[in-house]
């Protein structure tokens, strides 16, 4: 099928499933929205979001995402990987679309765009189905705002073996194509919750994990800190202002990061990767 043979206003090939369809204007319905996707209240709307590359659509699919559409560079087609996740994607209901590079780049933003896109139905966890288990370690980011940060966290997180990250009030979305970009795949493998402030208090007093939350009044140095007694919650405050004083009260401890020179904070991607592999050091000394 071409263009000429979609219905206008379809959200994402609903109703088409199980169908190849070939794309090569940029006026398509489908395509304007998936363009969409990049508008925070579009993705909320539609509970979807957009990931590049093969690799990651791989990945995806094999821990379980829901897929609702695959778009491919029609210079993709025949290879092998690409023909295999065409398959799973027809398999389990999902529209795949053939599309011109100038399709994609405009789908993408970029010049030059991955050969693959897939949009996904987003996951989020209930905290409150959460039982932290002793060894676990969570991340739990109160307002982080640049979404070149969440998405690094989001994989340094899965790089040290954390259980999920907790997004605190208003946090940046982590399903916008820069965030998931920079988790370079570790979206679709770190559980993702989502609350406001005071159910995320309500949770640490009854959850049985300890919070240790940085900041620069910090009494402890973070390396003296036991990780391996209890469950930990790592809290992290905004790039910006840090913990406001709410959250920084209901932490069992507040730890800091000793540091030299001019510098007097480090950036929160860096700080939660400092704080997330000192937790890792302790819980893998109980493997030794």
């Amino acid at each position: 099928m071409r263009d000429d043979d979609f219905k206008t206003g379809a959200r994402f090939g609903s109703g088409r499933v199980g169908q190849v369809k070939e794309v090569t204007s940029l006026s398509n319905p489908i395509i304007k929205d998936i363009k969409a996707l990049t508008n925070k209240k579009d993705r909320e709307e539609s509970g979807t979001f957009m990931a590049e590359g093969l690799k990651l659509v791989i990945d995806a699919l094999e821990l379980g995402w829901s897929i609702r559409t695959l778009v491919y560079a029609k210079a993709a087609k025949g290879k092998p990987l690409v023909e295999q996740v065409a398959a799973k994607t027809v398999a389990r209901g999902g529209l795949v679309l053939e599309v011109s590079e100038k399709v994609l780049s405009s789908v993408t933003r970029r010049d030059n765009p991955q050969m693959v896109v897939g949009i996904f139905e987003q996951q989020w966890q209930r905290l409150d189905h959460l039982v932290p288990e002793k060894n676990q370690t969570f991340v739990a980011l109160d307002r982080v705002r640049d979404p070149g940060n969440l998405g690094t966290i989001i994989r340094t997180a899965d790089a040290a073996g954390a259980s999920g990250v907790i997004l605190v009030g208003e946090c940046t979305d982590p399903f916008s194509l820069e965030t998931v970009r920079a988790t370079m795949g570790s979206i679709f493998a770190m559980p993702l919750y989502r609350v406001p402030v005071t159910d995320f208090l309500a949770f640490s007093r009854q959850s049985g994990a300890q919070v240790v939350a940085t900041h620069l009044a910090g009494a402890v140095d973070y390396r003296t800190i036991d990780y391996r007694a209890k469950p930990t919650i790592l809290l992290m405050g905004n790039e910006q202002s840090g913990l406001p004083e709410q959250l920084a009260n209901a932490a069992d401890r507040l730890a800091r990061i000793p540091q030299q020179g001019l510098a007097d904070s480090l950036n929160l991607a860096v700080a939660t990767a400092v704080m997330l592999f000192e937790a890792r050091r302790h819980l893998l000394s109980l493997e030794a």
